[in-house]
């Protein structure tokens, strides 16, 4: 049986709920006005007097046990709520030389080319995810560079993690047929040839600016 420390005007009204009681029936059962009793559910901080105190120990106590099981079950704090995590990808712009990794999509009854991406699942690390799919995608080994930063993304909606990635080994191959048709090095002087300039993550635009 759970023992209560020090009830306070939450925990009688706990016990109170646990044996289905209004409150003048409770106030009756323990002696005291219904007037009392409300007051307990406007203050549930409030800590009761010592004979108070002593009433509710004897109340719980001759409950039984069915009673003191519910009492138990609202006693204890409410489990945590699991925040639904918003959709995320992990994308890799991977760069070898003056080209820079893009994958063809199927999707929707058209082909858009796009920079190699994974989903990531909750507690995963993106920069990891994006080397991984970058492999698992293309066949192409990469390290990454730097983080370029988050958007949602105007076409899909998705929260989009973007990664500049150096080429490590491999050549392009399309190891995903079931969703991309082409997988290619294309130069980046060309890059919004394939890809809308508008839908292009501004900040791979500045990274590749920047480099010689």
């Amino acid at each position: 049986m759970d023992v209560v420390d020090t009830w306070t005007g939450r925990t009688a009204c706990l016990l109170q709920q646990a044996m289905r009681m209004t409150n003048e029936a409770f106030a009756e059962r323990l002696g005291i006005s219904e007037r009392t009793v409300s007051r307990w559910h406007a203050a549930p901080e409030m800590v009761h007097r010592t004979e108070v105190q002593q009433i509710l120990d004897i109340a719980h106590r001759e409950a039984g046990e069915e009673v003191q099981r519910r009492f138990a079950l609202l006693l204890r704090p409410p489990a945590p709520r699991m925040e639904a995590q918003a959709l995320r990808v992990a994308i890799a712009v991977v760069l070898r030389g003056n080209d820079v990794l893009l994958v063809c999509r199927r999707g929707d009854g058209e082909l858009r080319w796009q920079f190699p991406a994974g989903m990531v699942k909750p507690g995963a690390d993106p920069a990891t995810v994006a080397v991984q799919e970058t492999h698992g995608e293309t066949g192409v080994h990469c390290t990454i560079r730097e983080p370029l930063g988050e958007r949602v993304h105007p076409v899909t909606g998705v929260v989009a993690a973007y990664f500049l990635a150096d080429h490590l080994a491999g050549e392009p191959a399309n190891r995903d047929p079931l969703e991309n048709v082409d997988v290619a090095f294309v130069p980046r002087a060309a890059l919004t040839r394939f890809i809308p300039q508008d839908q292009i993550f501004p900040p791979i635009l500045t990274a590749l600016e920047a480099i010689a």
